[in-house]
């Protein structure tokens, strides 16, 4: 079982719809309804990343064991998806979830390398319903990458992207959803689209690929999970689920099947 698409970036059936960077405020309302779930009304977010406020950042240690990103990647992909899906009013946010481990894990993996996706040239900018039309690997792409918004962010600020303030940390990831943003060989825009669909998908996905820590993606969309019936309640319209969030390896989201990731 595999919670990335296989088709290149997009869906399988040949569209693309690619999400903007938004404002603050909204994009959480957009990850709900993105997940066809009413979001109620009136809820505010408050503004708690990175940026602003270190201290949120996990300690190392077991949950925080990483295969691919070496630790200036880390604090880059920690940073990037805090001001993607951040900490606010609705709840924890994509660091406390553990998307930067997810997405380490699966770079490390047959996704990073591209294992089942065709690979071979030519290498020509095609259309979105193409599929994927790149030389790099994800894998490559989040290396290269990094390093070369590192180095574009030294040059005008003399910080890395981690070490910028939240609004100068938005700037960069606008001009890279744009494509406005200069990286060498790197196109800034595929390295933007798959940081945004990996970072949804470790949000999201079950907890056993080691994103969505304690459930929080699910949580918030008010999914409880695959149980094998919902006999019980399937009439009790626009009622709470009674009971707790469960995942594919039960109730306990720390727990890993041997030899699957």
């Amino acid at each position: 079982m595999d919670p990335f698409v296989r088709c290149g970036i997009g869906p399988c059936d040949g569209t693309r719809d690619k999400a903007p960077l938004l404002p603050y405020m909204r994009r959480r309302q957009v990850l709900v309804a993105a997940s066809s779930v009413a979001l109620l009304g009136g809820v505010m977010a408050t503004r708690s990343s990175l940026a602003d406020n270190p201290a949120r950042l996990p300690s190392p240690g077991a949950s925080r064991s990483f295969e691919f990103f070496s630790p200036g990647e880390v604090s880059f992909i920690d940073a990037a998806v805090d001001r993607l899906i951040p900490s606010d009013a609705l709840g924890p946010g994509a660091v406390e979830a553990g998307v930067t481990v997810f997405i380490d894990h699966q770079l490390q993996g047959p996704y990073g390398r591209a294992a089942d996706w065709y690979m071979h040239g030519p290498w020509a900018d095609g259309t979105p319903q193409q599929g994927y039309q790149r030389r790099r690997t994800p894998a490559e792409v989040y290396r290269a990458a990094i390093v070369a918004v590192d180095d574009h962010s030294r040059r005008s600020s003399n910080k890395v992207f981690a070490a910028l303030d939240g609004n100068e940390q938005d700037e960069l990831l606008h001009a890279l959803e744009d494509g406005t943003l200069g990286l060498g060989d790197v196109s800034a825009e595929t390295f933007f689209t798959l940081l945004w669909q990996n970072t949804q998908e470790g949000f999201f996905a079950d907890p056993l690929y080691l994103g969505n820590r304690n459930f929080i993606g699910w949580k918030l969309i008010g999914y409880p999970g695959p149980r094998y019936n919902y006999d019980a309640a399937i009439r009790h319209y626009g009622e709470r689920f009674p009971l707790p969030n469960v995942g594919l390896m039960g109730r306990d989201p720390s727990r890993q099947p041997t030899g699957l990731l």
